[in-house]
């Protein structure tokens, strides 16, 4: 996500690398003021206690942070910052707003700072969502058709990619999707993920692989016939690979030496297999790529080029993969 090599164990701060989702939050803000320039759909990403590096907005601060929400299977899409209080209906959050501005304009004359500025920004998008009746139904599910509904999957991570398709369609630059502990999980605890130091071949073969299968054809699908595959760059990947070597649990550990990633859309040619693991797939054999170049390439479909990368302080190590580029 920020183009740097999983360690693990590090807690986000604003000093770390930026999210690509924050990097184009920066660099291609959202026209719509009501929609947010980078949301993430789903739980946050976690190493045991500690959120995995690399969401956040890091050091560009975080007026580029995510937003969040998460879909549930039964309650339909959530968006806890978008929930007013029974109490506080929009006649008096429109008082509010007028209150506000008066004092804003007594606090303007006495600091003019970069903080207060990012603060008014942050205010003006809440109050325009919680009000905005069209944002609430771009939430709502329900306004798509059951059968296409029925074609990604009712599961949380289909109906989260048909959530993000919406987001795509009224043109939100950057949209993430997590599959994350709770996301079709055995357990209301969470089960992992594809965490899979256990039952490693069970899970994928029953449960993962045909979910993953399902949505991302069906993504890839739906994306197409409205005309908008070729203007999105759909990546599906993790942080790390997992051990070529089988445990005692019938699963497979932490391995970060070799692992793939799938690209589609956005300008990516199609039906190409790049680059090549070892026979045992312990190292890449043939064009090795790190994630710092697939970090690259990710901007360039962008148009983003090196010198704002490095004034953003993203990866400079970096290669674009030209052979993906059509």
């Amino acid at each position: 996500m920020s183009g740097a090599v999983n360690l693990g164990g590090q807690v986000l701060d604003g000093n770390l690398r930026p999210a690509l989702g924050a990097v184009v939050g920066r660099l291609r803000p959202h026209v719509r003021n009501q929609l947010p320039p980078y949301p993430i759909i789903g739980g946050r990403l976690h190493q045991g206690k500690k959120p995995v590096v690399g969401e956040g907005s890091g050091s560009l601060g975080h007026r580029y942070d995510p937003f969040r929400l998460e879909y549930n299977p039964t309650q339909g899409v959530r968006v806890e910052a978008l929930q007013l209080a029974p109490e506080l209906t929009p006649e008096r959050l429109h008082d509010r707003r007028l209150l506000l501005t008066q004092l804003d304009e007594v606090r303007r004359g006495l600091d003019s700072s970069q903080a207060v500025a990012a603060l008014d920004a942050y205010q003006r998008q809440a109050l325009e969502m919680l009000l905005g009746r069209q944002t609430l139904r771009l939430f709502d599910l329900s306004q798509e058709p059951v059968r296409l509904r029925q074609r990604y999957g009712l599961t949380r991570f289909g109906q989260s990619c048909l959530l993000a398709r919406r987001l795509v369609e009224h043109r939100v630059p950057f949209v993430q999707v997590n599959w994350s502990n709770h996301v079709e999980a055995e357990e209301d605890a969470g089960d992992g993920g594809w965490d899979l130091h256990y039952r490693n071949f069970e899970i994928l073969q029953n449960r993962h692989g045909p979910i993953l299968d399902q949505v991302l054809s069906a993504l890839l699908d739906d994306l197409h016939q409205r005309g908008l595959l070729e203007e999105t760059l759909v990546v599906a990947v993790g942080e790390f690979g997992r051990t070529p070597i089988i445990n005692d649990k019938i699963g497979r550990d932490h391995w970060e030496h070799c692992y793939c990633a799938v690209l589609a859309g956005g300008g990516v040619r199609g039906g190409l297999v790049f680059g090549e693991s070892d026979e045992r797939g312990e190292r890449p054999r043939a064009y090795p790529c790190t994630p710092a170049d697939l970090h690259a390439t990710v901007l360039a479909t962008l148009g983003i080029t090196p010198e704002q990368a490095r004034n953003l302080n993203l990866p400079t190590d970096g290669h674009v993969l030209e052979p993906l580029l059509s």
